[in-house]
């Protein structure tokens, strides 16, 4: 039960880490792939690959719509 619970404060973590998207190409890229392998923690997935998809997706997504970062 302790191991589900540090799960789900890991995803919230992850969560509000993406709602801060970050200044800087370096900023997003970390933010999003902290976020990322937080979330593949959380889902039983591969930390590493849950990264660089997180990194990518916020990168992507702060350049896309720069005035929502």
């Amino acid at each position: 039960m302790f191991a589900n619970t540090i799960k789900w404060v890991v995803l919230g973590a992850g969560i509000i880490g993406l709602s801060a998207c970050g200044d800087t190409l370096g900023e997003q890229a970390i933010i999003g792939g902290g976020a990322g392998a937080a979330g593949a923690v959380v889902t039983d997935g591969d930390p590493l690959t849950g990264a660089a998809v997180g990194a990518a997706a916020n990168v992507a997504y702060c350049r896309t719509y720069p005035n929502r970062c």
